[in-house]
């Protein structure tokens, strides 16, 4: 090691560097009489005061001193990341608006670029701290407690090289070019334990809790939920930034999310997935579960997200390869804003959507497989195999999201929408958008009454409903815009007395997520309504947005509703919905879950992604608005008409899943699939699946229909054009209409 005095540079070198690192990082804050450390560096936020974890974005791992040495010379690498003292670091302020990063072993010794090189890839190590300019590091906010560390000599950032995956990978500078290789994590190793009242089912955890303790408590949450399809029981289990080793089994009404402004703020090391063991590897009904916000080192490899509808992967970071299904059937599904570096294998899954995010490629192939906006993915070659490949996503506002800020305060991050967006909203670091305070919202607890939540409503208030089951004797109503309404946990609402359960003004930018809409006993007209009857107003500069919105019709019981889900303001975005009358579970027949249509939109322009509807008596879909776009159709018509003249629509046989109304001019969807199964009477057809008006801008592009196992019959695919599928040919495939 050289000798300090060679380490040093004058003045005018310092400000060279110091210049060089403003130019390649573009912080806005001088960096020469910037605020002390512990207030701010470049960008405004603060570092933390005491000792912090330092995660790496690209490989989730930790910076680490070899062998917990604390010699010079001792080399600074990644490792997994395993709370000990090697591990831990402290930031303190060295003038300037520079730092210097001290190991937790020994606070003299500190992060250093190897012979005061000025070189990409200079290796890293701790040396004694002398006050070199290799020493001292700006930190620059990337968002949400995410940091890239500039070094004061050489302008250059410290740097996963190759972004590495591998343990023990020494860590060194190089070139700033805002890439997640780094990009680090900083989290403090004390964190606040002043967490808000979210209620009896929300389950908060902390990177000082033990591994034990952790895994005990999703085991125990797993055990309940892992056969619970129909249960009252609901969770919502939340990881505050940092890393856990944890085997995170997902099961029903169980949504595992982090608590980071991006995915990278929380690593686990082990696995976050679901499994179909339960049913003997089916996982066609593994439905009503999530995973959200969170980055999976997973162990061997490899992770497992078999599931069906309702249960998004979304907002994910997966280092390594992702499976979708369990060996046997599997008909989900849907992917979205996620990074997967590996490859996705979807095996079994009969369709899937995979929506703005990046992919190391993809594997597999059924009947409907669907791309939108997204990277690493296969091209159109609909039908063989079925991949059907939208470059961009015309607009797109991704699911509002608790997190914690780097003061430990919770706040819902509101992403602002994008248009003809690729790829993940976090792609360069923490996204655009808004954050409110808790303060704004009203947390909805079990034991809440409809009146309490519309009170709040009425007076401003945004919603944060917790995981329960709420029956409302009143309809909740949305009237003022931007309002958020947020579940976790698969927090569900029942209306009763034949209520519709919820309402939204025709106004601007209202966020409905995350929330099941179960029919009760007595029909509902409507169960949710966006917009009353003859909504007009453009809300083309702030659409509303339906995340992750669930409607069940039977299965827990006896429920009816003749219409779930009517949509009457213009560019209204759908961001993946499963409308669902039940096939099976109780309260279950022609007679007893009664329930016409699933979604009716009458709003102009507006756009679905991830649409699912299934089982219902009459058309499944009527679209009477101008101008609108579905990316993904899913759809299985009734199972139980008890004969073909119980279900007839006047002369024709059966009812569309998809229809067009007659008055419409402009339309386009893309990758529709529609599936019949009669059990009851195995000789009911359905005339066509798709029903339009001959007109070029009505466009329909990758359809299909199935007889599943060939019983029943659909004649055609769209009017009186492609088919049939029945007991001889059980697919077929359409590429174009008209």
């Amino acid at each position: 090691m050289p000798p300090l005095s060679r380490r040093r540079r004058s003045a005018v070198v310092a400000l060279v560097a110091a210049t060089a690192a403003a130019l390649l990082t573009g912080a806005s804050t001088p960096l020469l009489g910037a605020a002390p450390a512990h207030a701010a560096t470049a960008g405004g936020a603060a570092l933390p005061s005491g000792l912090a974890t330092v995660i790496d974005a690209a490989s989730g791992k930790c910076l680490d001193a070899k062998a917990a040495a604390t010699a010079n010379g001792t080399v600074v690498q990644q490792y997994a990341c395993n709370g000990t003292t090697a591990q831990q670091w402290r930031f303190t302020d060295a003038g300037n608006g520079y730092v210097h990063i001290d190991n937790g072993n020994d606070t003299n010794q500190v992060v250093d670029v190897t012979d005061v090189s000025t070189a990409d890839n200079a290796p890293l190590q701790l040396w004694s701290y002398g006050g070199g300019a290799n020493q001292q590091w700006q930190a620059v906010d990337d968002g949400g407690g995410a940091f890239h560390f500039v070094n004061k000599n050489s302008g250059k950032c410290l740097d996963d090289p190759g972004a590495s995956l591998a343990d023990s990978t020494r860590l060194v500078q190089y070139a700033c070019n805002g890439t997640a290789a780094q990009r680090f994590q900083v989290v403090p190793v004390t964190q606040s334990t002043s967490d808000p009242d979210l209620g009896p089912n929300v389950v908060v955890f902390d990177p000082s809790m033990s591994s034990s303790a952790i895994q005990g408590k999703l085991d125990s949450i797993f055990k309940q939920q892992e056969t619970n399809q129909f249960g009252s029981q609901r969770y919502a289990v939340l990881f505050k930034p940092g890393a856990y080793s944890a085997d995170v089994n997902v099961g029903f009404y169980t949504q595992v999310l982090g608590l980071g402004r991006t995915p990278d703020a929380v690593s686990i090391n082990g696995a976050v997935h679901a499994e179909a063991d339960w049913f003997q590897g089916n996982a066609t009904q593994n439905f009503w579960r999530g995973a959200e916000n969170l980055s999976v080192n997973p162990t061997g490899g490899g992770d497992r997200w078999a599931v069906s509808q309702a249960a998004p992967y979304r907002r994910m970071h997966l280092r390594g390869n992702l499976a979708l299904d369990d060996g046997g059937w599997s008909s989900g599904g849907y992917l979205a804003d996620s990074l997967v570096d590996g490859q996705v294998d979807s095996g079994s899954q009969q369709q899937w959507l995979t929506r703005n995010s990046q992919l190391g490629g993809w594997t597999g192939s059924n009947w409907n497989m669907v791309f939108v906006g997204s990277q690493g993915v296969p091209s159109t070659s609909f039908p063989h195999p079925p991949y059907t490949t939208v470059a961009q996503s015309p607009v797109t506002r991704e699911k509002p999201f608790l997190y914690v800020d780097g003061s430990g305060n919770y706040q819902v991050f509101v992403p602002a929408t994008r248009t003809d967006s690729t790829a993940t909203s976090w792609a360069s670091g923490s996204p655009s958008g808004t954050s409110l305070p808790l303060s704004q919202f009203y947390v909805v607890k079990p034991g809440a009454t409809a009146a309490q939540i519309n009170a709040a409503l009425a007076a401003g208030q945004n919603l944060l409903v917790t995981p329960g089951v709420y029956h409302l004797d009143q309809t909740l109503k949305v009237t003022r815009p931007d309002t958020v309404v947020l579940g976790l946990g698969l927090a569900t609402l029942v209306p009763d007395n034949g209520i519709t359960a919820m309402t939204v003004a025709d106004v601007d930018g209202v966020k409905i997520a995350g929330l099941l809409f179960d029919a009760g006993t007595t029909s509902s007209k409507t169960l949710l309504e966006v917009g009353p009857a003859g909504s007009t107003a453009s809300h083309a500069a702030d659409p509303t947005s339906l995340h992750d919105v669930y409607f069940r019709i039977g299965g827990a019981g006896v429920g009816k509703a003749a219409t779930s889900l009517v949509v009457n303001s213009d560019d209204v975005i759908g961001d993946h919905m499963w409308i669902w009358r039940a096939d099976h579970g109780s309260g279950v027949g022609w007679t007893s879950n009664t329930a016409d249509t699933g979604l009716v939109v009458n709003g102009n322009d507006v756009t679905m992604y991830g649409l699912f509807v299934e089982h219902f008596q009459k058309d499944q879909v009527i679209w009477n608005g101008n101008g609108g776009r579905t990316y993904f159709f899913q759809n299985e018509m009734p199972y139980d008409p008890p004969n073909q003249s119980a279900w007839m629509n006047g002369s024709t046989k059966g009812y569309a899943a998809y229809k067009v109304a007659d008055s419409v001019t402009s339309h386009q969807a893309y990758g529709l699939g529609s599936y019949c199964y009669f059990n009851a009477d195995p000789s009911v057809t359905a005339d066509r699946a798709i029903e339009a008006p001959d007109n070029p801008n009505v466009d329909f592009t990758s359809m299909v229909t199935v007889s599943l196992g060939g019983t029943g019959t659909i004649s055609h695919v769209v009017n009186t054009t492609g088919g049939p599928s029945n007991s001889s040919t059980n697919v077929a495939d359409l590429v174009r209409y008209p």
